[in-house]
């Protein structure tokens, strides 16, 4: 096996050139970005045809990844739906609340680390289990917290379970997946998110106010549904990719550790570039999806004066429109590219951007429905763009911590643009003190679409990456590097006993 490895063709990185960007000069790289962003216009089939084409076990792995990633998201809105609500009862402001979705965001890269190298080297089964325990202990730490120091330690603690999953989830619903669906696949694992979000709106307007216990509900719920989920990834076995990886590691050295060593070396000196430019461009999307949500409800409510009911629908409707673009545009991706599917959606957004703040009556619907609709096809395309971006060996790790610098970048996003949203006072309704919000959301937003644009564009883009360790020359050198040390020593070593003799 370690020997079909080492025969492998190196130019993998650019399948359509067969140019690996390793090898390019800058002024090379820099021509190629205009020529690389014409379309491939690859012949797909139908979307039906595509989803057939994954056996049960794939369609387990996808299912368990989306229910999980669906879960991650329901628990980090749980605090962005429930601001107004959690500054009352805490006595603070709502920029106060807000570090609560700071701190979660900030301690991310923490668990993305951990649970990412753990991944990389143990399988995803257990460091998925651990997390979603976690999850069931954090969800329910918070929905007991009586002091606002008591929710922020919990809420930080809960970034770093949060952190792990999703990296985790990618590898686990996209590693055995046939290369021709990965598009659509992406897309319709990423929307777990807005699914997630969906889901939080739903059940905060059914727990939230509904009892004598206020917003403490919502969030003991949230406790519940992670129990299934770990037994049901306790029924799936290890991914095939990443049994194929642990056999070729056994065969090439008699530890496994120290080829996970070496890999890791060889990977962060080989593409220690492409891993920074990976984090800037998860910053940028970060920015975008937070930016564009985190304090959308509070600008409905506090701005625009809708009640309960009307900020329910609209953020429904927003979602439905996240949950169709994403599966649409990653789709496309497999058609157009990804880098062009990604800039067309930031471009169309950007455009939205002023109906979408700046409408004060229920049809605002509407424009929540197209801007989450290329807020989330841009991102639909993350999951699989990400994957072929990787390191074979630390997929996972690099996946999920180039995913939670990124939100680690963005942390402050929802505070800054309350701090922001201060500075713009309205006449007051009632005594209630009112912000422009929606100036705030258009402007950052505006400038959030013209980065990650620009970052696209002179950015790689791997479509087609054979996902396989027969193809990994990271694996292939570092399998390669243990053999010649393993001999080496055994030659001093009988050396040595020559000389003994």
């Amino acid at each position: 096996m370690d020997k079909e490895i080492a025969q492998t063709n190196h130019h993998e990185d650019l399948p359509a050139t067969g140019e690996t960007t390793e090898n390019m000069s800058a002024g090379r790289y820099i021509a190629t970005r205009f020529s690389t962003l014409k379309p491939p216009m690859t012949k797909v089939q139908n979307p039906i045809t595509l989803l057939r084409m994954l056996n049960l076990q794939q369609w387990l792995n996808f299912t368990v990844a989306f229910i999980a990633w669906t879960w991650d998201a329901f628990d980090f809105f749980t605090v962005s739906l429930t601001v107004s609500d959690l500054a009352k009862s805490f006595g603070k402001t709502t920029k106060d609340i807000t570090w609560g979705i700071t701190l979660v965001l900030m301690f991310r890269s923490v668990g993305s680390i951990a649970f990412g190298i753990a991944a990389d080297r143990y399988g995803r089964k257990w460091p998925f289990v651990v997390n979603n325990i976690l999850f069931i202990i954090l969800e329910l730490g918070t929905g007991f917290c009586q002091t606002y120091k008591q929710f922020l330690a919990v809420r930080a603690l809960f970034g770093i379970a949060m952190g792990g999953l999703y990296g985790n989830a990618a590898a686990t619903a996209l590693e055995d997946c046939p290369q021709e669906a990965r598009g659509i696949i992406s897309g319709m694992l990423q929307q777990g998110y807005a699914f997630g979000y969906l889901l939080a709106v739903v059940f905060a307007r059914g727990l939230v106010d509904t009892t004598s216990h206020g917003w403490r509900p919502l969030f003991w719920f949230g406790a519940c549904p992670p129990v299934l989920i770990i037994l049901f990834r306790l029924c799936l076995p290890e991914t095939k990719a990443y049994r194929e990886r642990q056999a070729v590691r056994e065969s090439g050295s008699p530890s496994i550790g120290s080829t996970f060593i070496a890999e890791g070396k060889i990977a962060l000196k080989r593409h220690w570039l492409l891993l920074c430019y990976m984090v800037l461009l998860m910053a940028g999307f970060n920015f975008m999806s937070h930016g564009s949500q985190d304090l959308y409800p509070t600008m409905l409510k506090n701005q625009y004066r809708f009640d309960a009911n009307a900020v329910t629908i609209t953020q429904v409707v927003a979602n439905l429109g996240a949950i169709s673009g994403g599966t649409i545009m990653g789709y496309c991706s497999t058609i157009f590219g990804r880098r062009l599917t990604i800039i067309v959606a930031c471009v169309v957004g950007g455009a939205l951007l002023y109906p979408y703040t700046f409408t004060s009556s229920k049809a605002v619907m509407a424009a929540a429905f197209f801007e989450q609709f290329c807020v989330q096809g841009a991102w639909g395309v993350i999951p699989i763009h990400l994957m072929e971006l990787s390191p074979g060996a630390f997929r996972t790790f690099v996946v999920g911590t180039s995913y939670q610098l990124g939100n680690l970048a963005s942390s402050a996003s929802s505070t800054i643009e309350a701090q922001l949203g201060e500075k713009f006072p309205l006449p007051p309704i009632h005594k209630v003190e009112r912000y422009n919000y929606g100036k705030v959301i258009c402007i950052f937003l505006g400038c959030v679409y013209a980065y990650v644009i620009v970052l696209t564009f002179i950015g790689p883009e791997y479509k087609g990456r054979d996902m396989r360790v027969t193809h990994d020359v990271d694996t292939a050198e570092a399998l390669n590097q243990n053999a010649y040390n393993e001999k080496r020593q055994n030659s001093e070593f009988a050396e040595r006993i020559e000389h003994v003799s």
